[in-house]
């Protein structure tokens, strides 16, 4: 169990490096600014505003799916602050959580849109350019999802916590008693 441990922690830690540092050479490699232009045929053409239309297309879903929970999250937020419950840190903590995975999936749009838009007859620097955003995207989604997790985490370990001490106390036939 200890290895594993080990193993998941050293994970943790150099995978978000290997994704930067990766980042850093895909950015630092400059394939050339002249780019030279290949006769295309008809159907390449049409193939390339198809899929840009396509890759429009996942803009907007991205566009929609982030825009419609950011407005989902303030009117869940304002109902929170204006109502009278006394869980405010725990439906705020909700609202953040549902936002973020809202966020995880938009950034998937994106990627999508970015590998349609390099799908057809794509030069070097196209190439390295997806691989640059692809990656920043993945490192963005990464430490997304991990702080969902987390999230996640001490949220259900909190109601457990809470539950325990109520059974502790519901089952111990001297809770409650003073003693004289």
């Amino acid at each position: 169990m200890p290895r594993e441990s080990l193993r998941n922690s050293l994970t943790e830690i150099l995978l978000p490096i290997a994704l930067i540092f990766g980042l850093i050479l895909l950015l630092s490699i400059n394939v050339g600014a002249a780019k030279a232009e290949m006769a295309s045929s008809p159907l390449e053409s049409w193939l390339k505003l198809i899929v840009g239309y396509l890759a429009a297309g996942a803009e907007i879903a991205a566009a929609m799916v982030i825009g419609g929970a950011i407005i989902r999250g303030i009117l869940l937020y304002l109902r929170q602050l204006f109502s009278r419950s006394k869980q405010h840190l725990n439906s705020t903590e909700t609202i953040r959580l549902q936002l973020g995975r809202v966020l995880a999936l938009g950034l998937e749009f994106t990627v999508a849109s970015d590998i349609l838009r390099t799908a057809v007859a794509p030069s070097r620097q196209d190439i390295l350019n997806l691989g640059a955003i692809v990656l920043l995207r993945t490192l963005l989604n990464y430490f997304l999802e991990r702080e969902i997790q987390q999230g996640e985490h001490t949220r259900s370990s909190q109601p457990e916590t809470r539950e325990n001490s109520y059974r502790a106390v519901a089952s111990d036939p001297t809770s409650g008693r003073t003693k004289d």
